[in-house]
């Protein structure tokens, strides 16, 4: 069972929405992103003062952190030319679970996604002219059409599935890089519950029918512009059969099965910070032990 509260964190960071129009940039911190990539280092993101960035470059008001305004800025607002920046996933999974990490998660994850936005949204996909930014990021107008346009999220879900034995089924996309193993996902299609989407992925995917289906919690995933919603659910029957162009390899698994392919190398499980990996480590129960077999 997902414990209560697991995926339940209250924000860090307060957006402060009343504030997006009027910050005083002179006195803001910035978080600097790029194609997916954050400036930080050794203890997570780095915050920058106003007088390292140029103003120009502003992507979006991120919020307020404790008395201190911050924005995400675009790499091109630094001097250097090329500066250290670290991919977003790479950054997640070694973030703590502290409450440094998670403001870290929150200002990283929505600073790459309002980035992505910004960068595919530079025209109007009503009357094809180029759009326009408005005051604080979070909202872009065409001035031929009048057309105002907004962030959009897609939605996509994610379940863990256990059999009558409590076994958990671990599969492989055929698109992933080999030995990685996790749970059944996908999108959310028009017309369709978050509860039907869950449903007939793993029907599609897996053949299996399942009871119990229970909410677990939901985590923005900016790759580039998601939000998956969690669930837990009981397959009727273990016997499946695979749709070989999405999934290539399935198998149940019971705790120490799990713990000897991850030690051996055989299964390569999510990476720390996300929800693939808090469901599997609720299933375990040894979140320690789990993480000092893979390494992380």
């Amino acid at each position: 069972m997902i414990s209560p509260g697991s995926f339940a964190q209250p924000m860090r960071v307060d957006r402060a929405a009343h504030r997006r129009a009027s910050v005083d940039l002179d006195q803001a911190l910035a978080v600097v992103v790029a194609d997916g990539r954050v400036l930080a280092d050794a203890s997570g993101v780095t915050l920058l003062g106003a007088d390292a960035w140029d103003q120009a470059h502003v992507v979006c008001y991120l919020g307020r952190d404790g008395d201190r305004d911050v924005v995400a800025v675009s790499a091109a607002a630094l001097p250097e030319s090329d500066p250290p920046l670290e991919p977003l996933r790479a950054l997640l999974g070694r973030l703590g679970a502290d409450d440094r990490g998670e403001r870290d998660r929150e200002l990283a994850t929505t600073a790459v996604a309002m980035s992505h936005w910004h960068q595919a949204h530079a025209r109007c996909p009503r009357c094809g002219a180029p759009t326009e930014a408005a005051p604080g990021g979070w909202q872009r107008r065409c001035p031929a059409c009048e057309r105002d346009h907004y962030p959009r999220t897609d939605p996509a879900v994610i379940v863990a599935i256990t059999d009558p034995d409590d076994r958990l089924l671990m599969a492989h996309a055929s698109y992933w890089s080999p030995r990685r193993y996790s749970h059944l996902a996908g999108y959310l299609e028009p017309g369709e519950s978050l509860e039907q989407a869950v449903h007939r992925e793993v029907a599609e995917e897996s053949s299996l029918k399942l009871t119990n289906l229970t909410y677990a919690g939901s985590q923005p995933w900016p790759f580039p512009a998601s939000m998956m919603v969690g669930y837990t659910a009981r397959a009727t029957d273990p016997a499946f059969t695979l749709d070989l162009d999405e999934i290539s390899d399935a198998r149940w698994v019971t705790r120490v099965d799990l713990e000897e392919a991850v030690a051996d190398g055989s299964i390569i499980v999510a990476p720390r910070g996300s929800i693939a990996r808090r469901m599997l480590e609720d299933w375990h129960g040894d979140a320690a032990r789990l993480g000092s077999l893979q390494g992380d």
